[in-house]
């Protein structure tokens, strides 16, 4: 068999994985958006590099965009194969990806009013809200933990990869030959101290591992200082400037956490009396899915659940669902926190926010997960003073924060503990994706000190035969 890397390949979005078994068939690893490439970004979402049609079997890893958002154009394109994913991912993808094309909608006729002004052709969305719907018709789930044949020869298996709720690594075994070859893809690795979910669950030994590389080089603070860090920040803004805290964050997962976060200081007393918005329809959906699976949380928050029954919801906190109210929060001249996606600030409402308080020294505007360095939110976390933003410049005056220890992906320590399961002499090749490549150079060397022999990173669209 082959594998052929197609995203996600020494880049940290667009996770895309082509197996070719002996037989003729082809399983997908995840399909995903690639996201914050700059100019690149749409070029590199605009094609595949493999034959929609050619692919029987998609494995989605979990729901978040950057390894599912090309679902509904590879359906376009002609894929009418089966998806399996867990029960949980399953019902994120439908909200993700309604949301994907949603915004695609909105953002490509805002950017077009602006190129017809200026006698440009207009841009095309790469898919709408009926290709979403009609590739989750093709959605088939399996619970974590149960070896599930696909077809002869070809089985998988998921387990909790604690990123966020229904995240999983996939496990295949596959017969070719008279022998078994197991490939494990790590999907996205949470934490082993995460706020909120389960530490990522041991599994067999494999033969192949693609594994997941975005922290490979560094160490991530301590969790349990989140919340005094989201104290620190909202008393700084609302209350000491009288500004605005702007917080791009993911709708899943990271929203949550922050959330999280909230109740807690008011459980504490110590949450500051100003407005609290999460302005993302999406984020309020995800929120009701990720209460549907309370047996997914870690052991410390089902304790806090004995008492508090909704640890997701504080007093002043408020889910903004119409556009109108959205732009309303602009108007407004008094502190408040806004949350809202995306948590690269490269789409979505978000984006609108900080343009319209980016130009104002009272307003934070606050990063709280990774961001692509070529995104609006890595810009800003690089420190640009001018950053662009629907086709135009606008000095940064805002202050610009980071929290580190709010990321959803395990730091090197945890991916190391991730492995630690497995034997590395029995591991044949070990392939390091979704990482950006300097980092991935760093995080190889540590890798092979701990006996991985041969540990690739491949390039996008490069394939190797698995012997």
């Amino acid at each position: 068999m082959n594998i052929t890397f197609h995203g996600a390949a020494r880049t940290v979005t667009g996770s895309k994985h082509v197996i070719n078994l002996e037989n003729g068939k082809n399983v997908l690893l995840d399909c995903g958006l690639f996201q914050g490439m700059g100019k690149d970004t749409v070029t590199l979402n605009a094609t595949f590099g493999f034959d929609p049609q050619t692919i029987d079997y998609l494995i989605l890893s979990h729901a978040h965009i950057d390894h599912s958002g090309l679902i509904p154009k590879l359906y376009k394109e002609g894929f009418r194969g089966v998806i399996f994913s867990t029960p949980a991912t399953k019902e994120l993808s439908w909200i993700l990806l309604e949301d994907s094309a949603e915004i695609q909608r909105d953002d490509t006729r805002f950017i077009n009013k602006r190129r017809k002004k200026m006698g440009l052709p207009p841009y095309e969305p790469l898919y709408d809200l009926e290709h979403a719907a009609e590739a989750m018709e093709l959605f088939k789930t399996v619970p974590y933990d149960e070896w599930v044949a696909i077809e002869k020869g070809l089985e998988v298996q998921f387990t909790d990869a604690g990123h966020i709720i229904g995240s999983a690594a996939v496990h295949l075994r596959i017969s070719e030959m008279g022998k078994t070859t197991r490939v494990t893809f790590s999907g996205d690795v949470g934490r082993y101290n995460d706020a909120i979910l389960r530490s990522p669950a041991v599994f067999d030994q494999a033969d192949y591992i693609i594994l997941e590389s975005t922290y490979g080089n560094k160490l991530h603070n301590e969790v349990f200082g989140t919340v005094d860090a989201i104290e620190k920040w909202i008393t700084h803004t609302c209350i000491e400037k009288k500004g605005k805290l702007i917080i791009p964050a993911f709708s899943v997962g990271r929203t949550q956490e922050i959330l999280y976060a909230m109740n807690q200081l008011e459980q504490e007393n110590r949450l500051p009396a100003v407005p609290y918005y999460v302005d993302s329809p999406l984020s309020r959906e995800a929120t009701t899915v990720l209460k549907n699976y309370p047996s997914y949380f870690n052991k410390r928050i089902q304790k806090v659940m004995e008492s508090d029954k909704d640890p997701f919801d504080f007093k002043g906190l408020k889910f903004i669902k119409t556009v109108d109210e959205s732009k309303y929060l602009n108007e407004l001249p008094q502190p408040c926190v806004i949350i809202s996606a995306s948590g690269m600030a490269d789409a979505g409402r978000v984006k609108h926010h900080i343009m319209n308080n980016i130009g104002d020294a009272k307003n934070t505007i606050l990063m709280v997960g990774y961001c692509e360095p070529h995104s609006l939110g890595g810009r800003l976390v690089r420190g640009e003073g001018e950053v662009k933003i629907f086709g135009e410049f606008y000095k940064v005056k805002a202050e610009v924060g980071e929290i580190r220890s709010m990321s959803a992906h395990g730091d090197y320590e945890d991916l190391c503990q991730f492995l630690s399961c497995q034997n590395p002499e029995w591991v044949k090749q070990l392939f390091l994706v979704h990482g950006e490549y300097d980092v991935q150079q760093d995080f190889a060397v540590r890798l092979r000190r701990k006996n991985y022999k041969e540990v690739i990173i491949p390039d996008m669209h490069e394939s190797f035969r698995l012997d």
